[in-house]
């Protein structure tokens, strides 16, 4: 094995011979000098994993010594030592990307926690990592064959995640693949909570989760006062793992103060779990009351052209009056129109933004092979959301929230989930198209890959006629027809989609954060 080639530039370096000593004993390679210049010069001569910099040397400074490096070998980790505790020194230090900063005296130890934080990082974290999971993995497993309440599967999901998200950066890929069967039977079982659970929760006095038709009463509307602003973003399509992916830079401008899952109804699609939040009704409720608002899978146009009168309606049946806008982002042009003119919004109780890129990016993967390129997993899913976020119109539109003081609830109505199993159904023509539900008369399907509802009346959706049935894939299920089925699964495979029972569809974030 290589030995790791440290530089060493201090114009008291004779002084630090016992550290040089310690680090050779230990099978590092320190090489010397007493100068800036002479150490941008062996820069030139030969490659080193780390430099280590004294801050006050005659000739270069450190900082300009760091300068230099640093335009030649930007990747070479760079740790300065200094006397002194000047704060715009630290800063400039800080702001030109050093890996560390030491105040003298050092000690050998401190130097050599320095080295393998910079470079043994990796090794060390994939081994603690790894070692870690493993104990929670039995801890997981046995939780999982007792869990039986919707509060202990949200519990359950939200540590998958945290596991998935701490494994993904690691260097053992058989971790991350043990992770991923662990998901899979973990869906298993959460199916079959669902399938036996589900139709109690809309019983009279029922121990049930909050749920999309219940949101805005129990959770949303509680957070809204005339004291202050509120706005309220739904991201369509977001599931928890990749309002992880984002948390941390809405962090730089919000503090969060509340974050409780809550179920999305199904079908887990926009259609219904959407408008379910904002008329505070169940589907088949809305289909009675509203008939000229909701549309059913087999009509013709739109089926979400109407929460705003939706939202109207439930405002006024729950007696409040509050005074608020509806804003649908479906575009950057409308994004970047609301960021103008978000000021104005300061007048209102509660500013509600929908935004739809995140439903238009899953559905677009299975008709864009970039999209496929680039997002053909988990992780590389959360890493598309995180930079879509960060240079997205919604942050310019989170931060001048936070500059005018607004209370910030962030939301969804649905996640999704990365289909790989096909499941032959037939259905007759006017049978709905999605891949992860089904309505329609007389469906053949297979039992064991499905959730159905024949009467779909005792889970509150609407019934096209006598016949009529819901059925939901499970797990990672989706459905294709006999007829061209090779076509259907190479098309679908591997992309994602939303209907189903699934703990990445139906465990989503509800978030509470307050202005920093």
């Amino acid at each position: 094995m290589n030995k790791i080639k440290i530089l060493w530039a201090d114009d008291e370096i004779d002084l630090l011979k016992p550290h040089i000593m310690f680090l050779e004993s230990k099978n590092y390679e320190v090489t010397t000098c007493k100068s800036g210049m002479e150490a941008v010069e062996e820069i030139d001569k030969q490659n080193f994993d780390i430099v280590f910099l004294d801050e006050n040397m005659p000739g270069l400074t450190g900082l300009e010594t760091l300068s230099e490096i640093k335009e030649k070998r930007t990747e070479i980790p760079i740790v300065m030592i200094t006397k002194s505790e000047e704060e715009y020194i630290m800063e400039d230090a800080i702001g030109s990307k050093i890996a560390d900063y030491l105040i003298k005296p050092v000690n050998p130890h401190q130097i050599l926690l320095s080295l393998k934080k910079n470079l043994d990082n990796s090794r060390l974290v994939t081994e603690k990592t790894t070692s870690n999971y493993q104990q929670e993995f039995r801890k997981i497993a046995m939780d999982m064959s007792s869990v039986n309440s919707f509060e202990g599967w949200a519990e359950l999901y939200q540590r998958l995640i945290y596991w998935e998200m701490q494994l993904e950066d690691i260097e053992d890929s058989g971790m991350f693949e043990i992770l991923e069967s662990q998901k899979v039977e973990a869906n298993n079982q959460f199916c079959k909570f669902i399938d036996k659970n589900y139709p109690h929760w809309f019983e009279k006095d029922a121990d049930a989760p909050v749920m999309s038709h219940t949101l805005f009463k129990t959770r949303i509307l509680p957070e809204v006062s005339k004291e202050r602003p509120t706005l309220l973003v739904v991201v369509d399509n977001l599931r928890y793992d990749q309002w992880k992916s984002f948390e941390t830079t809405i962090n730089n401008y919000y503090k969060k103060e509340q974050e409780t899952p809550y179920y999305s109804i199904l079908p887990t699609a926009t259609q219904y779990a959407r408008n379910a939040i904002f008329s505070g009704l169940m589907p088949s409720d809305m289909e009675k009351l509203f008939p000229k608002y909701w549309l059913n899978d087999t009509d013709e146009g739109g089926k979400n052209l109407f929460e705003e009168e939706f939202l109207t309606s439930q405002l006024k049946r729950l007696g409040s009056n509050i005074k608020y806008e509806y804003h649908k982002i479906s575009s950057l042009k409308a994004g970047k129109k609301l960021v103008e003119n978000f000021k104005t919004q300061k007048e209102n109780d509660l500013t509600v933004v929908v935004y739809n890129f995140v439903d238009m990016l899953s559905h677009s993967k299975t008709e864009m092979e970039v999209i496929k390129e680039l997002a053909s997993n988990d992780k590389s899913y959360r890493s598309l959301t995180q930079s879509w976020f960060k240079n997205s119109p919604l942050l310019e539109i989170i931060q001048q929230a936070q500059q005018s003081g607004f209370k910030l609830i962030l939301t969804t109505d649905h996640g999704t989930i990365n289909v790989k199993t096909p499941s032959k159904v037939i259905g007759d023509k006017n049978t709905s198209l999605n891949l992860r539900y089904k309505t329609g008369k007389s469906l053949t399907y297979e039992d064991k890959d499905v959730l159905a509802a024949r009467d779909p009346k005792t889970i509150h959706l609407p019934t096209l006629n006598m016949s009529s049935s819901f059925i939901f894939a499970k797990g990672d299920m989706f459905f294709a027809y006999p007829n061209n089925y090779n076509y259907y699964v190479n098309y679908f495979k591997n992309t994602y989609q939303h209907g189903g029972v699934s703990m990445e569809e139906m465990i989503i974030p509800f978030v509470v954060l307050s202005p920093r």
